[in-house]
């Protein structure tokens, strides 16, 4: 039978649910647990495929195609494993499926209600997710208290009664805030928290306390009595400089052995923690640092700005980081308000742009859909070629390195990707024949390639040594990667490319017999390297994605240089 814990927020969002949820699995996964993490989400929507980076932040690709929540990604990271879309419930999802199945004659004549219909099916999917797993961890989004989340709390004690309460354990991560105007820290918006949790019929057995400070034996004790837990289930969580050092804290508590003695479970193994602790190590006291640039568009909302939106890039470059013993200090350039301005600057030799970037020890373009700061990053991308500057190009950054190759080392001036100008005279990045039927045939979203895709990368080259390195593939030299983009590299123009010193370095064969340009690099660039996939989906905290290995590795070579 598997055995599920259930982690739930109050207070505020952003608390650290997920950051939580992920270290929880990770420490059962160590006791010897095969353990899968499971989130839901209150939002109508069906998945996160359309919503706006700067409002929910990044969108998070399966293997199996999914676009879903970027905490996903949080867990795959922590676990070292894949994890498929259907970990990612939505109140969307459940009340189509409903909606489906009443108008297909599925219920025989019932009134379709909320119960048992709705939570029946939450808990139909929650068992499908956590099917063949020891533990479940489930992470329910919101905070307690909200209406959208009312039917997840309702099915998991449903699930509860079902299975019984030896079988589930709940967590509370509550924040308790320290205002500036009297330095103290107040517990009674984690007691209000408890209290809205209790009135869903549901007791918390650990309550998990973020603050900015750890908290105190006083506070402790409070919320001990007012919860009716022991002391020790209330732990600690103040502010921290790695989200990775969150497992070995917990352990500190012995979260673990709580957990399981909680479930009616005994360790099967004694989990070793040493090499995660000298990553952990190696992110707080580098051995030296190296300056990263990213040059994004999803920057700002409103009067604030956030980096959600590129946050698995980040981590990707953590965990190079980590395992090269290097600290990586990312730039944030807004392709939109920073570089634009700065585009013909970039030929002056005292522009402030190029000041700019000559202080950056290798530069990243990610991906992107749209017009906004397109010209800005194929300045970049430019000054990155010409000046030596290590270069990784992420899905639209590989598409705009070949229009910016094509207009100035092949002299196609008009060079340019049909997604911004549809009548540019060369369409080095197009929608291809195939796509342009089904968008023809009003299926437009069957034109996106999502999921993982295995290209096949040239041997000698550099991407190939890269991976070759890393995990060591096959003679085949079949790569994996996962995408999330709908036009392609222009294969008409791809033997002009090559001929002037482009090369592509590998391919995907489309089952039509058409191959698609995956990875591209400059021979004779000290690190110049793009894919029109999503690495940074394949970056693990013990296993970082080959290609930001290298890329972290080349600049700690500039920066000496």
């Amino acid at each position: 039978m598997t055995k599920y814990i259930v982690v739930a927020g109050g207070v505020i969002s952003g608390v650290g649910k997920g950051v939580t949820t992920a270290a929880l699995g990770k420490i059962i996964k160590e006791n010897g647990y095969k353990t899968t993490l499971i989130k839901i989400d209150p939002y109508i929507n069906c998945d996160a495929g359309t919503l706006r980076p700067t409002e929910h932040g990044e969108v998070w690709v399966t293997d199996d195609g999914g676009e879903i929540d970027q905490d996903l990604g949080t867990y795959e990271r922590f676990l070292d494993q894949s994890i498929p879309k259907k970990n990612n419930i939505t109140t969307g999802q459940i009340y189509k499926a409903v909606i489906d199945r009443e108008r297909a004659g599925g219920y025989l004549g019932q009134t379709v209600q909320f119960v048992p219909h709705i939570t029946n099916e939450v808990i139909s999917r929650i068992k499908d997710a956590a099917d063949g797993y020891d533990v479940a961890v489930i992470e329910i989004g919101g905070t307690v208290g909200d209406f959208e989340n009312k039917p997840f709390f309702f099915a998991v004690k449903a699930l509860e009664r079902e299975l019984g309460s030896d079988n589930v354990a709940y967590v509370l991560v509550c924040y308790l805030p320290v205002p500036a105007h009297i330095h103290e820290m107040k517990t009674k918006p984690a007691l209000q928290a408890i209290r809205l949790l209790n009135e869903e019929g549901i007791s918390p057995d650990f309550i998990v306390c973020r603050s900015q400070y750890a908290i105190d034996e006083i506070r402790k004790n409070k919320i001990e009595t007012y919860a009716h837990i022991p002391s020790d289930h209330v732990i600690a969580a103040p502010d921290i400089d790695t989200i990775y050092q969150i497992p070995l804290d917990l352990e500190r508590e012995r979260v673990g052995a709580k957990m399981l003695k909680k479930l009616n479970l005994v360790s099967k193994r004694t989990p070793d923690w040493s090499a995660w602790q000298l990553r952990v190590d190696a992110i707080k006291n580098p051995a030296k640092r190296v300056r990263i640039g990213i040059v994004g568009k999803y920057l700002s909302t409103g009067d604030y700005s956030l980096t959600d939106s590129y946050l698995s890039i980040d981590q990707a470059l953590i965990h190079a980081g980590a395992q090269l013993n290097v600290g990586i200090d990312v730039v944030w350039l807004d392709a939109q308000s920073v570089c634009i301005p700065h585009v013909t600057e970039l030929q002056s030799d005292s522009s402030s742009a190029k000041s700019e970037l000559q202080s950056l020890d290798g530069i990243i373009v990610p991906g992107g859909f749209g017009v906004a700061g397109v010209e800005g990053k194929i300045a970049v991308i430019q000054y990155a070629r010409e000046h030596n500057i290590p270069y990784l190009g992420l899905c639209y950054g590989m598409q705009l390195a070949a229009v910016e190759f094509a207009r100035n080392v092949c002299g196609l001036r008009d060079a340019h990707t049909t997604e911004v100008n549809a009548q540019t005279e060369h369409p080095i990045i197009d929608i291809l024949p195939l796509q342009k039927k089904l968008i023809d045939d009003n299926a437009y979203g069957g034109t996106m390639r999502l999921g993982a895709y295995a290209a096949h990368v040239q041997p000698g080259s550099k991407v190939a040594a890269l991976y070759r390195a890393a995990r060591a593939i096959d003679m085949n030299d079949m790569v994996i990667e996962r995408h999330r983009h709908r036009y392609e590299m222009n294969p008409a123009y791809v033997a002009l490319l090559e001929q002037h010193g482009l090369r592509f370095s590998g391919r995907y064969l489309r089952a039509d017999a058409t191959q698609l340009m995956e990875f591209l690099e400059l021979p004779d660039h000290p690190f110049f390297v793009a894919t029109q996939a999503h690495p940074e989906f394949n970056s693990r905290f013990s296993n970082p994605n080959p290609l930001f290995y290298g890329f972290v590795k080349a600049a700690i070579v500039s920066k000496q240089e």
